[in-house]
């Protein structure tokens, strides 16, 4: 039988060709090259002036073809990152056959949390260039990614006190040890004692921290991250990140690394859309996990419409008589009132109170509820009659409800837009969980990279290899035949110091080349 044969191993010829050649011509990591070589680095503040002293060091573009290439193929370890440099054909013909320690290139990512954002916006802006951001329809959530901190050495009051009684039950067992112990026995039994005494110190420098800093929670491994609720009654300590995706083509424009919950996310997040799209007219669509009096306010004062599910309302909320339910109460919003079914009218005094979970609210009540023959099918209270509470942002609350009715079918489209990048950074590519050790800027430029190779593909399927491979070709590469003349000119004309200095500027970033136009502009022709 035959078999296809492999080349023998002793011969010299293994690459007869150029590495160049090994490359397919539609190879994406072709387009990756591109797509870094057309950003202006040095502007986006990655570090590119370095001391001529000691060693050279690497151009954060090869640093960040690394990377981009790492997280498009599920690579997203420095030291594999580092093997990757040295056996994988495709990362030596995008690093010129370099090949960086896995310090240089674990430290690049932990130092340029800001600029890998702004590598972020590039991908937004590209994808509005081809008209891919609709910025009509948007779609806002979050997911919890694992941090590097177990729950081991996740600490609230609750645990350290368990902790700290433990440790006392353990010496008092202790003492009674060593008042009817001898000898060696004693020596040990003291050691323990000052073992345990140890650990409480530990635990009570946890307690002090918790009560200087007023944090309910404190993480040793990565202080920034908290214990968070995955689903149902599952916890893990981790980051939340705050997504906002535009419906047209599933892209994300905008993320959010933070250690808090949903509740107060969605203003903070509208604002920076808006600021992102350059528009304020768009619908944004948000889970119940949103649903906040507070955000609403802030919505409405941007100008942004919002459509955020209901969250079930509390069964001690009902009268003993569901007609007599507060839904049933109608509010007048001109005299700030409220009618009874039995036609009362309900006043407040104008006092806000403010509950325990910290919203404030007006109290109304009728004087007609003590004599009311319906009165024990309308509440409960026999001293003091029918209370409504109105909270403050009630208002905004029920034009979301409004919204939420009249605009359903629309609404119903939010998780199939937001949960599209999810479900490919995190079960795709396995990206479930931060690879980085430490603080919230560092996970920050994790989750970062994510989204910029997660945009960069999007961008390949939408626009093809070559459509896209193009696009980035005449942004990088292209000089017109008037900008060559202009530098033969300026060379003829004896301006060789500058003209060096504009060559090496231009070459250093290729979209400098906008700069340079404006220039001739200033210079006028010659």
């Amino acid at each position: 039988m035959r078999f296809i044969q492999g080349q023998d191993r002793t011969q010299a010829t293994l690459f007869p060709v150029s590495l160049d050649a090994t490359i397919d011509p539609d190879n994406e990591v072709r387009i990756i090259d591109l797509f870094v070589d057309s950003l202006q680095l040095k502007d986006f503040g990655f570090r590119a002036d370095f001391p001529e002293n000691g060693r050279p060091a690497y151009h954060p573009s090869d640093i960040l073809k690394l990377y981009i290439y790492g997280y498009m193929n599920k690579v997203r370890s420095s030291r594999d990152l580092e093997k990757e440099c040295k056996r994988n054909i495709e990362v030596m013909w995008l690093l010129k056959s370099l090949k960086p320690d896995h310090n240089t290139i674990s430290n690049f990512r932990r130092d340029n949390p800001t600029a890998i954002k702004k590598v972020f916006r590039a991908t937004v802006q590209m994808a509005k260039h081809f008209n891919l951001i609709g910025a009509r329809l948007l779609a806002g959530d979050s997911s919890k990614f694992r941090a590097q901190n177990s729950k081991k050495n996740n600490f609230n009051q609750k645990k350290i006190g368990r902790h700290i009684g433990y440790i006392d039950n353990k010496v008092d067992e202790y003492n009674k040890k060593l008042a009817e112990a001898d000898g060696e026995e004693q020596q040990q039994i003291n050691n323990d004692i000052d073992k345990q005494n140890r650990r409480k110190d530990k635990y009570l420098k946890l307690e002090k921290q918790l009560k200087e800093t007023g944090q309910v929670q404190v993480s040793t491994s990565d202080p920034d991250s908290r214990q968070m609720i995955i689903r149902n009654n599952i916890t893990e300590v981790a980051y939340n990140v705050q997504t906002t995706v535009d419906a047209k083509h599933n892209l994300p424009v905008d993320y959010k690394v933070t250690n808090a919950n949903d509740s107060k996310a969605m203003g903070n997040m509208l604002q920076r859309a808006k600021t992102i799209l350059g528009t304020n007219s768009f619908t944004a669509l948000y889970d119940k996990g949103y649903h906040t009096g507070s955000e609403f306010d802030i919505a409405e004062k941007l100008g942004i419409e919002v459509m955020v599910a209901i969250p079930a309302r509390p069964t001690t909320s009902h009268a003993p008589d569901p007609e007599y339910d507060v839904e049933h109460f109608f509010y007048n919003e001109q005299s700030d009132t409220y009618t009874c079914p039995q036609g009362h009218t309900m006043t407040t005094n104008g006092t806000w109170h403010q509950s325990k979970s910290g919203s404030m609210f007006q109290q109304y009540r009728t004087p007609q509820c003590k004599s009311c023959p319906v009165r024990p099918k309308c509440t409960k209270s026999a001293l003091n009659g029918k209370i409504i509470q109105r909270r403050k942002y009630a208002k905004n609350i029920e034009d979301n409800r409004i919204r939420m009715e009249n605009n359903l079918a629309t609404y119903k489209r939010r998780q199939a837009i937001v949960e599209h990048p999810y479900g490919t950074i995190k079960r795709q590519w396995g990206f479930s969980y931060i690879t980085t050790k430490k603080y919230m800027k560092r996970a920050s430029s994790d989750v970062g990279l994510m989204f910029v190779a997660y945009n960069i593909r999007r961008l390949i399927s939408i626009l093809g290899k070559n459509g896209f491979k193009n696009y980035l070709e005449r942004v990088a590469f292209s000089i017109s035949g008037l900008k060559q003349k202009i530098l033969l000119k300026l060379v003829k004309f004896r301006a060789l110091k500058f003209c060096r200095s504009m060559i090496k500027s231009l070459f250093e970033s290729p979209l400098n080349w906008l700069k340079f136009d404006r220039l001739l502009i200033n210079l006028g022709s010659f």
